[in-house]
């Protein structure tokens, strides 16, 4: 998948939960990364986030930094 497709579809999901408190907002979009995306998918966004992460929104960055760790 290209990384400005996952990027959008990221921020989406951060743009979803954005208007709940903070660390529910976070583990809501960590859980649902986590859940839905393929394995691949996951893999590729990690790499992505590695090399910088950028245009991701900071709610989907942190999401997906705590992803990363808890895996």
């Amino acid at each position: 998948m290209k990384a400005s497709t996952m990027v959008h579809n990221a921020n989406q999901i951060a743009l979803f939960f954005a208007t709940y408190p903070h660390e529910e907002a976070v583990a809501g979009i960590a859980n649902h990364i986590g859940k839905y995306w393929e394995r691949r998918m996951r893999d590729q966004i990690e790499q992505y986030v590695a090399s910088g992460g950028g245009g991701l929104h900071e709610l989907a960055l942190e999401a997906l930094q705590r992803l990363r760790t808890s895996v």
